[in-house]
C-alpha cells in the first residue's frame, strides 16, 4: 500500500530463525566449528533481513513515511540493537533511526497514578 494508507508496521518479536530448524542448525555449527559466533553472523543478520522486509511493506516510494515499531523487549537487553540500527539508517530514505523505550503498565496502576 501507497501513501497514507499505510503508516505503521508493528514487530512484536525479532525475526530470528528456529535453531531447532535443521537447515539453520546446520548453518549455525559450521560458523561456530570455524570460530564464529553464529549469532552475530547468521541470526542478526537473518533478522535483519525480515525487518528490512516489514519496511518495505511501509516505505513503497520517497514520499512514503511511517513508522516501524519493533516491540521486542530483547532489544533493551542485547548488544544487538546499534547493530540492527547502524543497517536501518544505511538503507534509503530514512532520516530518523532511534530506539524509544517505554514502560509497560497495567490499567490498575494507570488508574493509581
Amino acid at each position: 500500500m501507497r501513501g497514507e494508507q499505510l503508516s505503521c508496521v508493528i514487530i512484536d518479536k525479532l525475526p530470528f530463525a528456529v535453531p531447532s530448524d535443521p537447515i539453520v542448525a546446520a548453518r549455525q555449527r559450521h560458523i561456530e566449528e570455524q570460530g564464529g559466533s553464529s549469532f552475530y553472523e547468521y541470526s542478526v543478520p537473518q533478522a535483519i533481513i525480515g525487518l528490512k522486509q516489514g519496511l518495505g511493506r511501509l516505505i513503497r516510494s520517497t514520499s512514503d513515511r511511517g513508522v516501524l515499531a519493533v516491540l521486542d523487549p530483547r532489544l533493551a537487553d542485547e548488544d544487538v540493537w546499534p547493530v540492527i540500527l547502524a543497517e536501518l539508517a544505511a538503507l534509503p530514505h530514512y532520516f530518523q533511526c532511534g530506539m524509544i523505550s517505554l514502560g509497560f503498565f497495567t490499567l490498575e496502576s494507570a488508574v493509581t497514578a
